[in-house]
């Protein structure tokens, strides 16, 4: 563990540790114009001059199951170990817009994440949590805009303003298309949807990051690091190009905009994969899209632990590959993590470990002298060599999706699910083959397992939505709901922003469903061309 003493950092022999280190502490080395200074252009050392040696990273766990009194208790239990940044985990009825009453949720009510269908849900999920003091972050994409929406009804509730509120709100639509699925509306509202509420986070919420754009889901889908960075970098430029279409200008929005990477054990590769795609945004910012303020360059970007990774044999050897890939985002300059828990492979993961991935994060804040220095790899000549590899590799794939004609013309022709899907064969074959070794599954297994008890979820839970919603329904006033959701309908049809209309009908107690809905009867369903 580095000490402390005054801003001084001293390692276990009492010797001081530099916040920086460069070519210049080195006899006989040039400084490399391509790495520049940590918090400067092209970023590949990190967004900030200090990264952690002033304060770690944002510690989040992503949380939510059950109802919203469950999660809201997790949430708690979260906080008082520690966590400094709340992540909301959706069910799959909330993920595709609808209410947990109706057919097509049945069986799946607080399955994957927790059921919000209303504003109700809403004020329960953060009940007793201080919104201008927590940051949130809420993994939802066809329906953020909803769901960003109620969590501001729910701050005004609390005497939060909206210019208090900080957090990102995922809204990453397009590699739903790719990797997820959990698509609603065909590509070009959904767009439409995207840009509307950056002009609204920008005029209402201005701490908000708007969208976090992932490609975190791509690689649990098989996709390579250089894939990963490649497809999100060009989803990117997409969301980009349809906000200047807008009509918005580029440092209008840029500065919010976010990113969202997985972190493997492959942990040198992982850290080349940060620096390298922090240098290719910040280059395609200045030089494609001509922004000017230093902070639209910047790639931000939150970290989670590679769930695909962790197995379900011997669980307990999942805490060693999560501190492993923790270390690599850390390594590789994230601004926030979250770390997997060992039980994740089984089933929800119970209390003991969520704070076990937490505390995970806490070992590697204050235990070791990771942050004690910016960028400690900087000069390696193996990480510099990976990194110049990742990017020429994600640079020629990103050439090919121009040539198709960008990010969506190359999603609807299928380029980057058939690329993904060649990959994650490839693994699937050398893993099968006893090439890629996994340990306790291809090598070093046990005879017998022990036995695991995970958490399980009470089997009430959707009833009692079912009821909750129903009783909502019964309290609201019928004609004001029904007058809000007929406005948001005649705004979909035009071209006004379409978050004011659907503030209003979410206000007026209208469901998530109702809301998804009346968009649905506008904008039509996405149906993916290789469903026939």
């Amino acid at each position: 563990m580095a000490s402390d003493s005054g801003g001084v950092r001293y390692n276990e022999s009492g010797l001081p540790i530099e916040p920086v280190y460069g070519p210049e502490a080195l006899a006989g080395w040039e400084p490399d114009r391509r790495l520049g200074a940590p918090g400067e252009y092209p970023y590949t050392r990190g967004v900030y001059p200090s990264m952690y040696t002033g304060r770690p990273w944002t510690m989040r766990q992503y949380a939510g199951f059950g109802t919203a009194r469950e999660s809201n208790a997790r949430y708690r239990q979260l906080i008082a170990h520690g966590t400094t940044g709340l992540s909301v985990a959706f069910d799959l009825p909330t993920q595709m817009g609808h209410d947990s009453d109706t057919p097509i949720a049945a069986g799946e009510v607080g399955k994957v994440g927790v059921a919000v269908d209303s504003a109700e849900d809403m004020r329960v999920l953060f009940g007793g949590i201080p919104l201008d003091r927590v940051s949130t972050s809420m993994t939802i994409n066809a329906p953020a805009a909803l769901l960003l929406l109620l969590y501001q009804l729910v701050g005004e509730e609390q005497g939060v303003k909206p210019h208090q509120l900080t957090g990102t709100v995922q809204n990453d639509i397009l590699k739903e298309y790719i990797a997820r699925g959990t698509y609603i509306f065909p590509p070009k509202p959904s767009l439409r949807l995207v840009a509307d509420t950056f002009r609204y986070c920008r005029a209402e919420i201005p701490k908000w990051n708007t969208i976090s754009i992932s490609g975190y889901h791509m690689a649990e889908a098989g996709a390579s690091p250089a894939q990963e960075i490649a497809f999100t970098l060009a989803n990117g430029i997409a969301y980009v190009r349809t906000a200047l279409a807008a009509g918005m200008d580029v440092d209008d929005f840029a500065p919010r905009l976010s990113f969202f990477f997985v972190s493997r054990t492959t942990l040198l590769e992982e850290v080349a994969k940060f620096r390298a795609a922090r240098r290719m945004w910040a280059r395609i910012m200045r030089d494609e899209f001509g922004a000017r303020n230093p902070r639209s360059h910047m790639l931000r970007f939150h970290t989670q632990t590679a769930g695909v990774q962790l197995t379900a044999q011997q669980p307990e050897v999942n805490l060693a590959r999560v501190t492993l890939q923790g270390l690599a985002a850390v390594l590789g300059g994230t601004q926030s993590l979250h770390t997997n828990s060992f039980d994740e492979a089984i089933a929800l993961p119970t209390d003991k470990a969520a704070r076990l991935a937490l505390r995970t994060q806490q070992v590697l804040a204050y235990e070791t002298d990771v942050t004690a220095t910016v960028d400690p790899f900087a000069g390696s000549y193996a990480v510099e060599s990976m990194t110049d590899e990742v990017e020429a590799a994600a640079g020629e794939l990103m050439r090919r999706i121009e040539d198709l004609g960008g990010a969506v013309a190359a999603i609807e022709r299928g380029f980057q699910k058939d690329e993904i899907e060649r990959n994650a064969y490839r693994i699937a074959r050398e893993t099968e083959e006893g090439e890629r070794v996994v340990v306790g599954v291809n090598r070093f297994r046990l005879d017998e397992e022990e036995p695991y008890v995970p958490l399980r979820l009470d089997p009430a839970i959707e009833a009692q939505q079912i009821e909750r919603l129903a009783a909502l329904r019964d309290r609201r006033n019928p004609r004001e709901a029904s007058a809000a959701l007929d406005a948001l309908r005649k705004a979909a049809e035009g071209s006004e922003n379409v978050l004011y209309p659907m503030r209003d009908a979410l206000r007026a107690r209208a469901t998530v469903g109702e809301v998804c809905d009346a968009l649905r009867g506008v904008w039509g369903t996405y149906v993916p061309t290789d469903a026939f």
